[in-house]
């Protein structure tokens, strides 16, 4: 039976940037989250937690939280992206790793503006693009571990290259399964067309990480239907509290739970921005609704797994 910590992240208090004045204080993040009984966290984008190591620590351990995993963005398929990737990578991981984290995330750099909604570039890669992503996320990978001792947790994600299904298994199929693993989100996913359990069922040793969202159908629908970019989709509310979107989680836990893996599951809902009030009765009702759907293998808490 697998090990499922489950935690939270900046992403469901509504923040998407290190400094922004529609976001709330970290200090309020750290304590809500707190409230709301979670207790591993993500760092969110860097720069909003603190950056210095002992103050992190400090700050997190006063609240009695984890750090699980940081957060960066990827466009190695762009020539001579390399050293700007590793600068941004290597801060976060050296912080992650200094913190007591173990995973960095990383995510494709979305194609389009996500103020503007416009096209940056165009949105198929070449087979030359693909070849130059895969191997860069390969090289990528193995030097975040060897020199900071952390897994890389690659999440497809919409508006990017890596999002569709076909996507998501041609950067799987052309990585190296010993260093890249999976960060499935289960609400990107269902909002770029794939079926999660689809993805365990065909590569249940690749899931390393998990993030719980859910996406409401009918906007979701909408909004490829109308080509919206993501950020305006957010904004209308396509990703929605669960349980009242897609896809179902319960059966999505079972299947992770049968695995015999140790995971962390991250709570996210897009909700950027939001009234500074909402995110934490949203965060107090999806604890309630996950701790009661009945799956053994969901910790809450590090005394929970012990």
């Amino acid at each position: 039976m697998s090990v499922i910590r489950v935690g939270s992240a900046p992403d469901s208090w509504g923040v998407w940037f290190a400094n922004d004045a529609r976001q709330l204080p970290y200090d309020r993040f750290l304590d809500e989250v707190a409230e709301a009984g979670y207790r591993w966290i993500e760092l969110g984008p860097f720069g909003y937690l603190p950056i210095d190591p002992e103050q992190l620590r400090d700050e997190l351990d006063s609240r009695g939280l984890t750090l699980s995993a940081g957060t960066v963005f990827e466009q190695l398929h762009r020539p001579g992206s390399w050293d700007a990737v590793w600068r941004q990578v290597s801060r976060v991981a050296e912080l992650t790793a200094a913190a007591g984290g173990k995973h960095v995330v990383v995510i494709p750099e979305m194609w389009r503006d996500s103020a503007t909604g416009a096209d940056l570039e165009c949105r198929d890669l070449s087979a030359e693009q693909w070849h130059a992503k895969t191997s860069g996320v390969d090289r990528l990978a193995k030097a975040m571990y060897e020199s900071y001792g952390v897994a890389l947790q690659y999440h497809p994600h919409a508006d990017s290259h890596v999002g569709a299904p076909a996507e998501v298994y041609r950067l799987l199929e052309s990585t190296d399964p010993d260093f890249v693993h999976l960060c499935l989100d289960t609400g990107h996913i269902s909002y770029c067309g794939g079926d999660n359990l689809e993805i365990i069922g065909k590569y249940p040793d690749r899931i390393g990480y998990l993030h719980l969202k859910q996406v409401d159908p009918a906007i979701s629908t909408a909004v490829t239907t109308d080509d919206v970019p993501f950020g305006d989709a957010v904004r209308r509310g396509v990703m929605t509290e669960p349980p009242t979107g897609i896809p179902d989680l319960p059966p999505i836990l079972a299947a992770i739970a049968h695995l015999d893996v140790d995971v962390f599951a991250i709570v996210e809902q897009d909700m950027y921005p939001c009234e500074p009030d909402r995110p934490l009765p949203i965060a107090q009702r999806t604890r309630k609704f996950l701790s009661g759907c009945g799956i053994p293998a969901l910790h809450f808490t590090p005394e929970d797994v012990r």
